[in-house]
């Protein structure tokens, strides 16, 4: 059986850091991935949203994931995103997933399609079936256009034994609440939200997987470790602090935001693909006061 306390507090969705001509920034990222190891962050996730990954090529993606899983050397787990509108597909890339060395999968409900919770259920426990890891379920309908209620969550969880949890991030307070007072006791609920997180843990959540600890791994760290040890008014310091430069990271959308900060902060250059932009000039001046460079 998985231990799933591997998973509680601090997962990073890592950025994918890139050069000046847009081609992915190996050293960098390894720089990150040692930073973010060294300033205590629990777990690590590749080829989620934040990597931008949808604009990564097959290559891409397989040298990002051996880059991350090299530099970690297995200090941390490592949770995998894979997900599409295809379940069949899915089910294929677990093929060439198998022999990964990572801990887990996050998989993200299929988007476009706006399947129905039946067809949710129908999709999960097909890929529960082929599926080598452990699972986290992935919520985020204002990406996907698709609710996983929790009433569905509930029954993954029960049906399909390596669904261990999910990072819910549909900012439902109503959902999560009933979903944190009827799941399982083995299924963990990890926040998707850097700004309701501390609340979040508050009402019985696991921990976070942050965009924020890109750029601020000690102290979302400390925040997490904090509230998960009933130390709420201490968590509160560092919720505070990082309030006002977290709703900056997001106004534009994720990772521009993020991107933005670390390249201020000296740490990548400040370049997405396309579709994505870099954050415009306005919000990189507030963010650069924010930071009081």
């Amino acid at each position: 059986m998985t231990d799933i306390s591997k998973f509680k507090g601090v997962g990073v969705a890592v950025i994918t850091p890139f050069l000046a001509d847009g081609q992915v920034d190996y050293p960098r990222l390894e720089a990150l991935i040692e930073n973010l190891v060294q300033n205590k962050v629990d777990f690590l996730v590749a080829l989620g949203t934040t990597s931008e990954y949808p604009t990564l090529s097959r290559a891409e993606r397989n040298a990002v994931v051996e880059c991350i899983t090299s530099v970690n050397q297995g200090r941390v787990p490592v949770m995998l995103g894979v997900g599409g509108p295809n379940t069949r597909t899915l089910l294929d890339q677990m093929e060439q997933v198998g022999t990964l060395p990572i801990d887990a999968i996050l998989s993200v409900t299929p988007y476009y399609n706006k399947p129905n919770q039946a067809g949710l259920l129908a999709h999960y426990k097909q890929f529960s079936a082929h599926c080598p890891f452990p699972i986290f379920l992935y919520n985020v309908p204002g990406r996907t256009s698709c609710n996983l209620a929790a009433e569905t969550t509930i029954r993954i969880a029960q049906e399909c034994p390596n669904v261990i949890g999910i990072k819910e991030a549909s900012g439902n307070m109503k959902q999560i609440l009933y979903l944190l007072n009827h799941k399982p006791e083995h299924f963990l609920v990890i926040s998707g939200d850097d700004l309701l997180t501390l609340p979040l843990m508050a009402a019985g959540m696991d921990g976070l997987i942050s965009v924020l600890a890109n750029a601020f791994p000690s102290e979302v760290s400390n925040m997490v470790h904090l509230a998960a040890a009933d130390q709420f008014i201490k968590a509160r310091i560092y919720h505070d602090r990082l309030f006002d430069i977290s709703q900056a990271c997001f106004k534009e959308g994720n990772p521009c935001g993020i991107k933005a900060i670390m390249n201020l902060q000296g740490k990548i250059e400040n370049v997405l693909r396309l579709p994505l932009v870099p954050a415009s000039a306005p919000l990189y001046e507030d963010i650069r006061h924010l930071l009081n460079l």
